[in-house]
């Protein structure tokens, strides 16, 4: 009766033991629901989510709770990052209803899917109270049910719809500056990030307020971003043994983190802490770079040039328990045998003391002064400590991959993929590593080969199991694909073109861009709809705008036509990125959560421009170029004859010319690097 054996998911495949009868959101499902009059349970988590599994054992795995659910309700559980439709819809209706949302989100509905009562981590005893309350309402008092959903319905319709802003003016750019002056306010300036707990990283708000802050010359900006982006590489949220960022403290000093690692936050925190470093040359970022990087090659990257998704919060403990953390902890006594004399030393680095303790012996690894710091304070060279700081990660490293990993969810999401495809590319630009460039090829070559159908559209999952050379016998794209897949990936491309001038690239980006607007496009709305035409609707349209832990896919898409009209001249796409702005900024009242909106608002600005590169030589000019933190500058440049309309009838064949443009006016090519290098960074 529980039916998540037939799905490919690792979240779902984790419950189809459960004595629920879990059945998939399908049309079978949602057509058997009306058809005995049953109310819906809707249960959404995601494999990595700590408290999904804490859920789990205690109530869907408890024979009491299976008798509830299979008596009067049908069950159906969700990955949400399988569905991030579906969790779109019911988590607002969650936070209409309780105020604040979360995972595991638990949701009922009447049998046509329309929300009555929901939450998140529910304990036994409650959820069962709950459900059978609910059951008795909608045995005796139906009337009373119905009402409340048409309310909640009439709610969730209303929060669909976004104002429309006609007016022709230019922008008001000095709203950025009232809105960050606003926003300063939540800064910590003790850790970095915003002044409260639990704290997320938020990448895009710092590619903003570190661009904002290069093109206003505001140092008090760049200061406070590179303050948080040190304190965050400084752990334990960062995991300095192996690479890789956790998910979010659950703290303010970036100290506890929530233990999964998720593909989207590296890809994101690559790209920022490569154009931090272009910016300052701190060698931390470079570190925290190249750790990461090496640690979702070696435990993400696949044959066939894919990425799994993420790494669980969870793994076994000595007792053979799942525990929260345990792969990533020590006691006092694991440090003393391992490091032996060096142990005083690696605790002041470390912070084997108060400021790292985390609970029941254990201690979460972070720094909370620089190595030249304490070099100092400790009278040896700064070059000494270094080198012990590395040999002591490779003790660490070398006695943890004996204990028993996070377990892993290794399907593969194409907006995730993407992401992390432009990090690497951000990484090539940052540091010229080829090895970075070549992954990120053969990752784009897998979402052509495997999650771009012959009809156009792209998939949203694959799955192929594949690891370590060990083939399963599952090799499919599902689902069709939702406007972050093409965001990303058109996002994706647009960057390859960027450090390799193939216009391949472009024509594959402007092939996905035609395609939203023939399936995701609402003129009315004026925006692009998170779910294509083609698909089933929900009980509600979705269109994606605010920026959170990853971008609102039409803050994306925005960026991508901004660009793309600029490469190709066209119109259209500028008079919709244009419109689409217009409509956000004014409403803007929270800019953490619209600071890709916001980056894209820059584009419109007196700073911004565009530079031609045309020669044989064009592509070494590029890549001394890509060092350097050009965020309000467009590239583009070509090695023989081009069609791309921006590029037509500059090239020559006799030297290497530079063309600098600005609100499609360019000024007289120059063959001078040096003067092109000095003209862009005196105009900002």
């Amino acid at each position: 009766m529980n039916e998540l054996h037939l799905e490919t998911s690792p979240y779902l495949l984790q419950h189809a033991n459960n004595p629920i009868h879990w059945k998939a959101w399908n049309a079978n499902t949602l057509e058997l629901a009306k058809n005995q009059n049953k109310l819906i349970i809707i249960s959404i988590g995601y494999s990595a989510c700590h408290w999904c599994h804490v859920m789990e054992h205690e109530s869907f795995e408890d024979n009491e709770v299976a008798a509830t659910m299979n008596t009067h309700f049908i069950s159906i559980k969700i990955d949400r990052e399988e569905r991030p439709d579906i969790d779109a819809v019911y988590m607002k209706a969650v936070q209409i209803m309780t105020g604040h949302g979360g995972w595991p989100m638990n949701v009922v509905t009447l049998p046509d899917g329309r929300p009555i009562w929901g939450g998140t981590y529910f304990r036994k005893n409650d959820w069962i109270n709950s459900l059978e309350r609910l059951q008795e309402i909608y045995t005796e008092q139906p009337k009373t049910i119905l009402d409340y959903a048409e309310k909640l319905y009439e709610g969730l319709q209303s929060l669909s719809i976004i104002s429309k802003n006609d007016s022709e003016n230019d922008f008001n750019f000095e709203i950025l500056d009232s809105l960050v002056s606003k926003w300063q306010k939540s800064f910590d300036w003790d850790f970095g990030g915003m002044a409260r707990a639990p704290k997320f990283m938020m990448p895009t708000n710092y590619e903003f307020l570190l661009r904002f802050g290069y093109q206003t010359k505001n140092q008090t900006l760049l200061d406070f971003v590179n303050l948080t982006l040190t304190k965050m590489a400084y752990g334990g949220l960062f995991d300095t043994v192996d690479g890789g960022f956790s998910r979010y403290s659950v703290d303010l000093k970036w100290h506890v983190p929530h233990f999964e690692k998720m593909l989207y936050d590296n890809g994101q925190l690559v790209s920022i802490y490569a154009n931090a470093y272009k910016l300052s040359g701190n060698k931390l970022y470079k570190e925290v770079i190249e750790k990461t990087l090496h640690f979702v090659e070696k435990e993400w990257l696949t044959i066939e040039g894919s990425f799994y998704s993420a790494f669980d919060a969870d793994s076994l403990n000595a007792d053979n328990q799942l525990e929260e953390g345990a792969f990533y902890v020590w006691t006092k006594p694991e440090l003393q045998r391992l490091l032996q004399e060096d142990f005083d030393l690696f605790s002041v680095v470390f912070n084997v003391n108060a400021f790292g303790f985390w609970e029941h012996e254990n201690y979460v690894l972070i720094q909370n002064q620089s190595l030249e710091e304490i070099a100092k304070q400790e009278n040896i060279s700064l070059e000494t400590l270094t080198l012990k700081k590395k040999y002591w990660e490779q003790i660490l490293y070398t006695e943890r991959e004996k204990r028993s990993k996070p377990r892993l969810d290794d399907k593969c999401l194409t907006s995730w993929n993407a992401i992390m495809l432009k990090g690497y590319v951000e990484a090539y630009k940052a540091l010229g590593k080829p090895n970075y460039l070549d992954i990120a090829l053969r990752n784009a070559d897998y979402i052509i080969k495997n999650c771009w159908n012959p009809e156009g559209n792209l998939k949203h999952s694959y799955k192929n199991g594949t690891r370590g050379g060990a083939e399963q016998s599952i090799a499919k794209a599902t689902i069709n694909g939702f406007l972050e897949d093409y965001a990303h990936v058109i996002q994706a491309f647009i960057s390859l073109y960027e450090v390799t001038f193939d216009e391949n690239w472009l024509q594959n980006a402007k092939q996905l861009t035609d395609y939203t607007f023939d399936n995701f496009y609402d003129e009315k709305a004026q925006f692009f709809s998170f779910t294509s035409h083609q698909d089933d609707p929900l009980i509600t349209n979705h269109f994606e705008v605010e920026d959170n832990v990853i971008p609102a896919s039409n803050s994306v898409m925005a960026e991508a036509l901004f660009k793309l009209s600029i490469y190709f001249e066209n119109s259209y796409y500028e008079k919709i990125c244009r419109q689409m702005v217009q409509n956000i900024v004014p409403t803007v009242d929270y800019p953490s959560a619209f600071s890709n909106w916001l980056n894209v608002l820059l584009h419109f600005s007196e700073h911004n421009k565009e530079l031609a590169i045309c020669g044989i030589k064009a592509l070494e000019y590029l890549e001394k170029l890509n060092k350097n933190y050009l965020p309000n500058m467009i590239i583009a440049g070509n090695v023989s004859v081009s069609k791309l309309p921006f590029l037509e009838n500059r090239f020559s064949d006799e030297e290497t010319l530079f063309y600098l443009c600005q609100n499609k006016t360019c000024d007289i090519p120059t063959y001078d690097f040096k003067k092109i290098i000095k003209e862009i960074t005196a105009k900002i």
